[in-house]
């Protein structure tokens, strides 16, 4: 198996299959970690050399996708690290047939407004993500979540190339 070289100053997003180092760098930051490991997720990283600093999941069932657990570490914020994994992860959801995004928290709300989602109620994503693990850990827990809002961001026209065409006058 060849591993790809990254350089230390140098910061690379990709996918990332090491659930072991998502895991930690989510326990470093005092994120929830369950449910990461559903073969289903999808999981973005971010890297400076070898060293996962940043990383993102995608939880997709059937047209969309939860955005779940976002995360930089502290001496890598601000350096739009987290915009580069919410552009990577765009990409893999609607890759993984995806044509909604949708985000539940209350910590990030404004961070998520300003990539461009909306605020919706919590019964459409609920509705559109049922069996996420997330979604179910929720429903399980309701009363562990009060406060929790929902955003979404339709993604359906991702890919599509619009060519402007001159039109005849007579």
């Amino acid at each position: 198996m060849a591993f790809r070289k990254r350089r230390r100053g140098e910061i690379v997003v990709e996918q990332s299959r090491d659930l072991s180092g998502v895991r930690a760098l989510l326990q470093r930051e005092r994120m929830d970690t369950d449910g990461i490991e559903w073969p289903l997720a999808c999981h973005v990283a971010a890297f400076d050399g070898d060293e996962m600093v940043g990383v993102v999941g995608i939880e997709p069932i059937v047209d969309s996708a939860l955005i779940r657990s976002l995360c930089v570490t502290t001496p890598y914020r601000n350096r739009g690290i987290g915009r580069q994994l919410m552009d990577a992860a765009r990409k893999a959801a609607h890759t993984r047939g995806a044509r909604a995004l949708f985000v539940f928290g209350s910590r990030a709300d404004g961070y998520f407004l300003s990539l461009g989602f909306k605020r919706v109620p919590l019964d459409e994503l609920i509705t559109a993500l049922r069996g996420a693990p997330r979604v179910e850990r929720y429903l399980a827990r309701a009363g562990e979540f009060v406060g929790e809002n929902a955003l979404y961001m339709d993604i359906s026209r991702d890919g599509i190339i619009e060519r402007g065409g001159e039109t005849a006058s007579s």
